[in-house]
């Protein structure tokens, strides 16, 4: 197995030394500040791999390689590994640095997102991983996609487009469930609580399971059935805020017409 860099064998990629530590904070701040959407190239992984808006790589290379929000304890040296909602392939990086010999299937609807992902596998020689341009849903059909340029494109059952939607093919989420699932990453903005409950019986089959979870203001709320579904499912879960108004009773916030985002994980 090809490895991604020799340097990111190391636990933290952030602590390879002086002298590369110092050069990925500077490559992490240039790429934070790039016009945002617009496409990029970085070698911060040794191979140059692409990007599609800097700020949200920048978020993302954090949470994944910084905080290893993605990391879980398994006792195969093959977890099988489903990554719903893959972006540029960050989360694909990780997953084969960190357990090289994993089965990894990953889902991006996003076609201009998804040719960045492909490329980055491609550049660093990972042949194995099957990326697919599905998204995630509760049956096999068409529905329409709401590209927002970043990573937080989304499927949209509004009746009126955009200039920004198109269809895209979705897969019944459940049919990937029927063996043993190490791990199941799920960032899917907006779809997850139909998806895991469609999902609900053959959660059993789920080891570990991490769920962003996105609260539109101007939908109901369903966090209830979220951790009614993980419950019923005999997982135990930890919630940590990705965000939230900092005083919500007097000023609600929203990012991207969202007022709450929720890093959900999931273990037996």
């Amino acid at each position: 197995m090809p490895k991604i860099n020799a340097d990111l064998t190391v636990r933290n990629p952030l602590e390879r030394g002086l002298i590369s530590g110092f050069l990925i904070k500077r490559e992490l701040r240039r790429i934070r500040k790039l016009p945002r959407y617009e496409p990029f190239t970085t070698d911060i992984f040794g191979p140059v791999v692409k990007g599609v808006d800097g700020r949200s790589f920048y978020y993302s290379f954090r949470e994944i390689f910084r905080d290893r929000i993605y990391e879980f304890k398994t006792n195969t040296p093959s977890p099988r590994i489903l990554d719903v909602g893959s972006n540029v392939g960050l989360s694909l990086l990780f997953f084969k640095q960190r357990y090289p010999n994993c089965r990894l299937t990953g889902f991006e609807p996003d076609p201009k997102v998804l040719q960045a992902a492909q490329y980055n596998l491609d550049s660093l020689g990972l042949a194995d991983v099957n990326l697919l341009q599905d998204a995630a849903w509760i049956d096999d059909t068409t529905l329409e996609f709401e590209a927002e340029g970043a990573d937080a494109g989304h499927l949209t059952f509004s009746e009126s487009s955009s200039e920004h939607s198109f269809s895209v093919t979705a897969v019944d989420l459940s049919s990937f469930l029927q063996e043993p699932i190490d791990f199941l990453k799920m960032d899917i903005e907006g779809a997850e609580v139909d998806v895991l409950m469609h999902c609900g019986n053959e959660l059993k089959n789920v080891s570990n399971l991490f769920v962003e979870y996105h609260s539109y203001a101007d939908q109901p709320q369903r966090f209830n059935d979220l951790t009614g579904i993980l419950t019923e499912a005999g997982f135990r879960y930890q919630i940590h805020t990705q965000f939230a108004s900092k005083s919500p009773l007097c000023q609600r916030e929203l990012q991207l017409g969202m007022d709450l985002q929720l890093n959900v994980f999931a273990y037996r």
